[in-house]
């Protein structure tokens, strides 16, 4: 199995969590692990790389930054550019998302600080998933990221590379 690990924070130097979510992935056989922002600077998307690197992958994962309820702008690029209208040449493929996010898990209900529950924050991303022909997996989220403990961190970067085996 391939799989596809697109890491899309643009200030990955500064992200203890994201970071070690990056490190993890890397460990996990048949996984490459690439960091958009390191390799798209400019955001000029290779196109057709990118559209051969999802067509070969089983599992193609999005990780990044919950930045103000949605991902770093290089993502919506990357979709923007890379997906097609028709969806084909993706369908049957797994997506997962794996995120972090600074507030609590408590924050994220409907009747919590942010007023909505991360599955609904996430909602695009499953209905893109739907439109192409995609599985939508559960994400993997790293709450309250900024503050975490370092055991709580090795123990949800364990978790995101058992899903990624």
């Amino acid at each position: 199995m391939a799989t596809s690990v697109m890491v899309f924070h643009p200030h990955m130097e500064h992200s203890r969590a994201n970071r070690a979510l990056m490190d993890a992935a890397a460990q996990v056989p048949g996984t490459v692990v690439r960091d958009m922002y390191a390799q798209y600077p400019d955001f000029r998307i290779d196109v057709a790389r990118e559209r051969a690197i999802a067509a070969d992958a089983d599992l193609i994962v999005f990780q990044f930054p919950l930045y103000w309820y949605s991902a770093p702008a290089l993502l919506k690029e990357w979709e923007d550019a890379v997906f097609e209208v028709d969806g084909s040449s993706l369908e049957g493929r797994r997506m997962l998302l794996a995120v972090t996010a600074g507030g609590k898990l408590e924050d994220y209900a409907e009747d919590g600080k942010q007023g909505a529950t991360m599955a609904q924050v996430l909602q695009p991303y499953r209905m893109t998933a739907n439109y192409l022909g995609m599985r939508f997996e559960e994400p993997l989220l790293l709450h309250h990221a900024h503050r975490i403990a370092d055991d709580d961190l090795a123990a949800v970067a364990g978790r995101y590379a058992d899903l990624l085996r």
